[in-house]
């Protein structure tokens, strides 16, 4: 029963931060909004470290792959995120980014032996393209340059934040995992506060208004430490099949929300291009489910 609750909450964390980004970016500039999460995320994550007494990598190979990860995951990935949710609905960012697995499935063919793929692995992957295409056909005529530039953004940052993720899969086991990630965040944040305070201002002359302070502590405190401890218990007390379904809700609970909170409308492209990007992930989702094992597995839980 608990490992059912913390499943639900994960649900309702990872569908929810769509919205706080939204909310924040209502106020804040993307670039410099995305870069003070993260350092916050980072001093966060690194006193925990400390209490923990964990050790930190220690050879250049480590700090290599950590830096090349944190510039995927979170300078490209991330940046890519919050400026492309500026212009188009936190319900379609979230259908958009639940590419990650299908990209990742298809680079991890290169870098894991043990994640070939197969045909209802491609399948899965032609069927979430299709649903992109769907989504983009018309959309300059629909909803103007920036919204078709900011769907772009979306499905790019899903293709470095997955190809991040099989990196670390590949060649970082042996790194805790608090402290990779840690690590990542520095050379994330660095690039994204440079690049904003050169293109956004001065962070601390931002319209800080009361809404932009709390979508930014949500994102750090609940969107980020609080979830990432759910699910590394989660995966240790629930099956695996489950915690990826993780994957096919939150885009839905992304959705909902934003046509519950901030009245988003949706055509019958985002419709039905969502619906093929939904069952490519079910089918990707379910066959690794059943054909993967534990910590092996690229991680098939887009979390923004």
């Amino acid at each position: 029963m608990k490992a059912r609750v913390v499943w639900l909450i994960l649900c309702c964390i990872w569908g929810s931060t769509w919205l706080f980004i939204k909310l924040g970016l209502a106020d804040l500039p993307p670039i410099t909004f995305a870069g003070i999460r993260f350092l916050i995320a980072f001093l966060i994550l690194t006193a925990m470290v400390l209490a923990r007494g964990a050790s930190w990598p220690r050879t250049p190979a480590a700090w290599l792959l950590i830096s090349v990860v944190g510039v995927l995951q979170f300078t490209l990935n991330y940046g890519l995120v919050f400026w492309g949710e500026q212009y188009i609905s936190s319900g379609l960012a979230a259908v958009l980014q639940s590419m990650f697995p299908a990209f990742g499935l298809v680079i991890a063919h290169f870098y894991l032996p043990q994640e070939r793929l197969t045909g209802t692995k491609v399948t899965g992957v032609l069927l979430g393209m299709f649903g992109v295409a769907v989504i983009f056909s018309d959309q300059l005529s629909i909803a103007g340059r920036m919204a078709l530039l900011g769907s772009v953004a979306l499905v790019l940052s899903a293709l470095f934040g997955s190809f991040g993720n099989v990196l670390v899969k590949a060649y970082g086991r042996d790194i805790d995992p608090q402290a990779m990630a840690a690590g990542q965040m520095v050379f994330g944040f660095v690039p994204l506060l440079a690049i904003g305070i050169a293109t956004e201002g001065n962070p601390l002359r931002l319209h800080w208004t009361t809404m932009a302070v709390v979508a930014l502590l949500y994102l750090v405190i609940v969107g980020s430490v609080i979830a990432f401890a759910l699910y590394y218990w989660l995966v240790r007390h629930m099956e695996v099949t489950k915690t990826m379904l993780i994957a096919l809700v939150t885009p839905a609970v992304a959705v909902m929300l934003g046509m519950l909170v901030l009245h988003e409308k949706f055509n019958w492209r985002l419709l039905a291009g969502g619906a093929c990007i939904i069952s490519g992930l079910a089918l990707i989702v379910l066959r690794s489910a059943r054909t993967s094992i534990g910590e092996e597995e690229v991680d098939l839980v887009p979390q923004p």
